[in-house]
């Protein structure tokens, strides 16, 4: 949950810091502008395939833990992979943040040009 809440920050950080000189009307390369801005993306994307690697391996090592147990009530292993969805979901939450705001910001540079 801290890389993912790392790579939250750094994505909000990446966009406030590119996205200065284009909503406080300073001069900038408007093709250079829209390659930092998709970078916003790739941080959601990379957050998300972190989320789903973070379930994965939680995953494993319950799977692990229960093969050398052996018998396990349907509850407790119920509770386990409600847990184990935590870092997917935090991670789509990431991915879907940086969707809009890459669309918000697109759509503002685009007014811009035009």
């Amino acid at each position: 949950m801290s890389i993912l809440t790392a790579i939250l920050i750094i994505m909000f950080v990446w966009s406030i810091y590119h996205s200065l000189p284009i909503l406080l009307n300073k001069e900038f390369n408007v093709t250079q502008s829209r390659m930092r801005i998709r970078h916003i993306r790739s941080f959601g994307l990379f957050g998300m395939i972190t989320g789903i690697l973070g379930q994965l391996i939680g995953l494993y090592q319950a799977f692990a833990v229960i093969e050398e147990v052996g018998d396990i009530s349907l509850s407790l292993l119920m509770g386990g992979l409600k847990v184990s969805m935590i870092t997917t979901f935090y991670g789509i939450f990431i991915f879907l943040l940086s969707l809009l705001i890459w669309f918000i910001l697109d759509f503002i540079l685009s007014r811009k040009v035009n």
